[in-house]
């Protein structure tokens, strides 16, 4: 009898009790796109759509300790990598990691939520560039971290350029700017390549506030693609694109009183069935 397996996505980031961001949108991207989803806990913000009310810590010992299990047992095709707010959470997840062998690593680097709170502790920024940077295949900050990252203000697609050139410096591998705060009909993100060349992509900007968690589906979204054995351009594109139509079939739906989630289940796929070698 042939065996099978799952292409498996490991989301380490936070928690959003509201279904939106965090974990849940992670573990809910990878489905819809075929994956199988394990996850980490990093930390506990309680929020809903309006914002984030607190953050409650866990121990580093147990993020360290769900690592693990994890990769003792179901080892990811991919990882994404999304809040982690200390410098000692930094350290854990690199050290843990670098016990097992590489795979494809998405890092978002998440600063400010959608409803503009910031969540990341300053002294932690440097461990994040220091750290986590040189092992991830891609880092998809949005404008408002981009702006915090290259230490200067972006707005427009010239700024965006500018910062990629500055953040590259940190010891990037590669870039993908998130241009989804421009005040424009277009939208237009940029992927800073480990080649040194820029790609650029545009979308049509939606009159809709259900965008909470876009960020965390995105690079949820091109780990699931990794995962299923695309290459980083592709998987960029195909985030994208997935992101886009999450959005646009979201847009007139009320979830909550503030900023609603993205529609992640428009076009669900079935668990995809890898034949085993």
């Amino acid at each position: 009898m042939k065996k099978y397996t799952y292409p498996s996505v490991l989301t380490i980031a936070g928690f959003d009790g509201s279904g939106g961001a965090g974990i849940q949108a992670d573990i809910k991207t990878a489905s819809a796109l075929g994956c199988f989803s394990t996850s980490v806990l990093t930390a506990l913000p309680v929020q809903n759509t309006q914002g984030v009310r607190t953050i409650y810590p866990i121990p580093v010992e147990a993020v360290a300790d769900q690592i693990e299990a994890i990769l003792d047992d179901i080892f990811p095709d991919a990882i994404k990598i999304g809040m982690v707010h200390t410098p000692q959470l930094v350290e854990t997840i690199v050290s843990t990691l670098g016990k097992y062998k590489k795979i494809p690593l998405v890092f978002d680097p998440v600063m400010v939520a959608t409803s503009g709170h910031r969540l990341i502790e300053e002294d932690t920024i440097s461990a994040i560039t220091e750290q986590l940077f040189p092992i991830a295949d891609v880092v998809t900050p949005n404008m408002d971290e981009a702006a915090i990252l290259a230490r200067m203000k972006v707005e427009t697609v010239e700024d965006l350029y500018a910062a990629g050139k500055e953040i590259k410096k940190l010891g990037c591998k590669s870039i993908l700017l998130k241009g989804g705060h421009q005040e424009t009909s277009t939208i237009t993100s940029l992927f800073h390549d480990e080649h040194e060349k820029y790609h650029s992509f545009e979308t049509k900007k939606f009159s809709t506030n259900n965008t909470h968690g876009s960020g965390c589906t995105l690079s949820s979204a091109i780990a699931a693609y990794l995962a299923q054995g695309f290459t980083l351009y592709d998987a960029v594109s195909l985030g994208q694109q997935y992101v886009y139509q999450a959005i646009e079939n979201g847009k007139d739906v009320q979830t909550g009183l503030g900023n609603g989630p993205l529609n992640h289940f428009f076009n669900p796929q079935k668990l995809i069935k890898n034949e085993m070698v």
